[in-house]
């Protein structure tokens, strides 16, 4: 299927299911998300890498308006609905402020993958967050979380977040995630061995010495 979107170009990567809230300040966006809001229609978030929209974007669907501000401003909650791809961008639209794309949605298999692989990868990001000291709940069980719901907490770059959103199948998502944590996990951890050592660097330090016996 091919259709028209406007679209509110965002330096992030937005994942289908994801939960992702707003401020909206900029007038040509108040128009977007008050047309938007009021025929009941998505709107489309492609990622900005490199000051460049990207040809993948997520069609996102507007949950609430959370608070409308005097001067016009909201705050939205809105989730993340399909990935799309961009195929013609139109920047100026007649008696908008917003531009638009007209795009197609490319098949994405969204199945559990491999789930012992999953497993594998939910492990390795639990992982990685006590070496950084991070408490994270992911507000699911472990056995029903997918690539989607973890992939912007196993500290990727914004270049690689949008690697994995054109990757169109789930056990390819999960072995980048694989790919990446076993790549990620040795380098945290030698840093964190690192930063102990240089704790002790410059204190009495309590050690036998070595008996030569001559």
């Amino acid at each position: 299927m091919t259709n028209f979107i406007p679209i509110f170009p965002l330096g992030v990567v937005v994942y289908p299911g994801e939960n992702l809230n707003l401020h909206i300040f900029e007038p040509r966006y108040k128009q977007l998300i008050n047309e938007c809001k009021d025929n009941n229609k998505p709107f489309g978030i492609p990622a900005v890498i490199n000051n460049r929209v990207s040809e993948l974007g997520t069609l996102v669907a507007i949950k609430e308006v959370s608070k409308t501000y005097d001067n016009g401003e909201m705050d939205i909650k809105t989730t993340g609905v399909e990935i799309f791809r961009v195929l013609e961008m139109i920047n100026t639209i007649p008696e908008k402020l917003y531009s638009g794309a007209i795009v197609n949605y490319p098949e994405n298999i969204e199945d559990k993958g491999n789930r012992e692989l999953m497993q594998k990868v939910v492990q390795a990001v639990k992982n990685l967050h006590e070496l950084l000291k991070i408490k994270k709940d992911f507000n699911k069980p472990d056995e029903t979380l997918v690539s989607y719901d973890i992939a912007h907490h196993a500290g990727l770059s914004l270049e690689e977040e949008y690697e994995l959103l054109g990757l169109l199948q789930e056990v390819q998502r999960q072995e980048y995630l694989k790919r990446h944590l076993n790549k990620v996990l040795p380098i945290i951890a030698e840093m964190e061995h690192l930063k102990e050592r240089v704790k002790l660097n410059g204190h009495f330090k309590n050690l036998s010495g070595l008996d030569l016996e001559i």
